[in-house]
């Protein structure tokens, strides 16, 4: 039987110059699943867009042949298809998953239409009936609301539920061949769970095969049949995933594995050391959004982000918040750092040194509020929205110094090369611009700046969510090195287990606007009460075959509260309290 897609040594090269992808060969089976692994840069997601005919301008097939056989046309070379065919095969019979939903998506049409584009395009349905297929797939992909969905537009979506759009667009039209370029990379693991058991799903039902570029190791153990790993633009390693993840042959492949974060597989219950000394205290923190109704009779809708939050940060160590979206873990760091007021009732306390007199965030005068900003700063989820596109990388870093007054503009510029010696980047790349870097670099630019000020304490909001294995190793052990050796102290918010059990020292588990169950990693991983952190944690995907991800439990986990044994339930009108059942470990539930 013919291979559905067979890639034969294609290379690729930009503007006449060395190829930037070599002589790259893999086959996709129907109904198989192919997974591309590699670092950003590796050259997957190009050689996945030549497939489609949609690579950049300046990009050009220099040689190799892309051949497709599958649907009614038989078989295609699409390497020589008109552009004309190529727009039935776009989207009909090969469809594709972007990674970034939000340029992927318009931002002048609401979801559901745009969706539904793919149905109509190709003739297939009415708009009747594409609607009523539509929905089915957004209730499919986790949105728990498909018809506010359909007619919502894309910011007013989260990232997640942008991706979840994306996927759904993709899956629509049951494809013979789906590429996935790190469908999961924005979403909760719960979330990704779900999705990926709906693709494996979608393959059962329909036949179709799926090439699923990815960094995750534990995404390809519980998807691919098959693995490639590139690195430079050049296959290092290709066969059966099985005995690939199992003992990897090239010191590349295992280098991957080295750098991908796990849970801790020693079961150890800490006891938590007693801390006086905190840099940061919420109290008693809610907060209440107010959402206009769009009919002049109906009342406005009260939607609660957080429920009576109490966390404490000790000085020099690491909280982590950890939910998926929605949580209200975002908007606790947002209210931590005074960006948001918390409503009547909640208090947060501050103290810089020790020894000094906590402040009140809320309730700060303007010079007050001019301290506590040089004192508190934010590393960002997303480093390619945060800096500045036509900002040097040196104005960038200097700006916060601008703004404060601190120093003459060559001791500005001295502080930002210091900056980037301390991030691992040299002093020579002030003159450039945010595009020159690669996705960690940029990271790395973003913890920079927020150090400019040196701060007693940073917030990371998923500041390496985006990022490939050995890229997010090295931000990890960077940010360890910057902790220990300043003393800083981080309010660290991510939906990644891995990375908690390694960077932090307290973890608290939210869910709806609530924190569920909150102790140290080493007792939350192995001794967790709450169905919702059960969840989380079999939906973490391990790079082991012989461990699949267990869905029922995930969904369990991750439904709905009315769902979960009788003892942890709670509703807008009833929530139990945060007990305390052993020393640090509380967790919230009935008596």
């Amino acid at each position: 039987m013919p291979p559905l897609l067979s890639v034969e040594n294609l290379s690729i090269a930009f503007g006449g110059g060395a190829p930037v992808v070599q002589n790259v060969s893999f086959e996709v089976q129907p109904g198989q699943t192919l997974a591309l692994v590699g670092e950003s840069g590796s050259g997957k997601t190009i050689s996945c867009r030549a497939v489609l005919r949609i690579l950049p301008r300046a990009a050009e097939i220099t040689s190799g042949k892309i051949q497709f056989n599958g649907g009614a046309a038989g078989s295609l070379d699409l390497t020589s298809l008109s552009e004309r065919r190529m727009r039935d095969v776009r989207g009909n019979a090969i469809s594709m998953i972007f990674q970034e939903p939000m340029r992927s998506l318009s931002p002048l049409h609401r979801i559901g239409n745009q969706v539904a584009e793919v149905l109509w395009l190709h003739g297939r349905q009415s708009e009747a009936q594409s609607k009523r297929d539509v929905l089915e797939c957004f209730e499919r992909v986790g949105f728990p609301d498909p018809e506010r969905a359909w007619n919502s537009y894309p910011f007013e979506l989260s990232g997640g539920m942008r991706q979840r759009a994306m996927i759904a667009m993709a899956m629509v039209a049951k494809p013979d061949l789906l590429i996935a370029d790190e469908p999961t990379t924005a979403l909760d693991v719960t979330t990704q769970a779900q999705v990926l058991g709906l693709m494996k799903d979608l393959q059962k039902e329909t036949g179709m095969a799926m090439i699923l570029v990815t960094h995750d190791l534990g995404v390809v153990a519980n998807m691919a049949e098959e693995v490639v790993v590139m690195h430079k633009g050049r296959v290092m390693e290709a066969g059966r995933a099985e005995p690939m993840l199992k003992a990897p042959a090239h010191p590349y492949t295992k280098a991957l594995f080295d750098a991908a974060p796990e849970i801790p597989d020693e079961a150890v219950v800490g006891v938590p050391a007693q801390h006086e000394d905190l840099i940061l205290d919420l109290k008693n923190v809610s907060k209440t959004y107010v959402m206009r109704s769009g009919k002049a009779w109906s009342k406005p809708t009260e939607i609660p982000a957080c429920r009576q939050v109490n966390l404490e940060l000790p000085r020099g160590t690491t909280l982590a918040i950890v939910g998926e979206s929605g949580s209200g873990k975002t908007t606790a760091a947002r209210i931590a750092l005074g960006a948001e007021p918390p409503d009547a009732g909640g208090e947060v306390l501050f103290k810089p040194r020790k020894g000094d007199d906590p402040l009140a965030v809320h309730s700060m005068d303007r010079s007050q509020r001019t301290a506590f900003q040089r004192e508190a700063q934010m590393v960002f989820q997303d480093p390619y929205s945060s800096l500045s596109p036509r900002m040097r990388i040196q104005d960038t870093l200097t700006e916060p110094l601008e703004i404060h007054g601190i120093g003459s503009a060559s001791e500005r510029r001295d502080r930002a090369e210091e900056a980037l010696k301390l991030v691992g980047l040299g002093g020579d790349m002030l003159k450039r611009y945010p595009h020159a870097f690669s996705g960690g670099q940029r990271q790395r630019l973003s913890i920079a700046r927020a150090l400019m000020l040196d701060p007693a304490l940073l917030v990371c909001d998923e500041p390496t969510s985006a990022l490939d294995v050995s890229v997010q190793d090295q931000i990890l052990r960077l940010l360890e090195e910057i902790r220990d050796g300043k003393g800083l102290s981080y309010l660290f918010i991510s939906h990644d287990l891995a990375v908690v059990a390694r960077i932090a020292d307290e973890v608290a588990v939210m869910r709806r606007g609530l924190i569920v169950e909150q102790a140290p990693p080493e007792t939350l991983f192995w001794n967790p009460q709450h169905p919702y952190t059960k969840a989380l944690i079999a939906a973490q995907p391990e790079p082991d075959i012989t461990r699949p991800i267990n869905l029922k439990l995930v969904a369990q986990g991750a439904g709905d509260p009315d769902t979960w044994p009788e003892r942890f339930r709670f509703s807008d009108s009833m929530v139990p309290s945060l007990m305390q059942l052993e020393p640090g470990h509380k967790v919230r539930c009935h008596e």
